[in-house]
């Protein structure tokens, strides 16, 4: 138990870190203007993500909040860490931009299913 409650907490620690330093960057970073019209999006989609992750950090490190409101941010994480993966390869870009979104969904998964194994365990 206590094993699967580290794992768990160190995953989701990650997580919220990297994405919080994503929605700083997100809002802050003019270097990211820049490369979201690299990928084709527009400029508006950066300010929409920006809010959505935040919510969705806020989601997964917030003990309190519903399960069901966790599975939706888990859910919508794994469609933007897809997604990037997927927007980086089609625009060419070198295989060392792939590494930060494949590796924050590597560690979404396991954030995922360890919480659920402690989920399980407090029932």
């Amino acid at each position: 138990m206590k094993a699967k409650k580290i794992t768990y907490w160190i995953t989701t620690g990650l997580v919220v870190l990297g994405m919080l330093a994503n929605v700083y960057n997100y809002f802050f970073n003019a270097e990211l203007k820049v490369a979201f019209a690299h990928l084709g999006f527009p400029d508006w989609f950066r300010v929409e993500l920006g809010i959505a992750k935040l919510l969705g950090t806020f989601a997964i490190a917030i003990p309190a909040v519903p399960v069901r409101v966790k599975e939706w941010a888990y859910f919508g994480f794994s469609i933007s860490f897809s997604s990037a993966i997927l927007a980086h390869y089609k625009a060419g870009d070198p295989a060392f931009n792939l590494i930060a979104p494949f590796m924050m969904l590597l560690l979404l998964v396991v954030s995922y299913i360890s919480y659920h194994k402690v989920k399980l365990q407090v029932i």
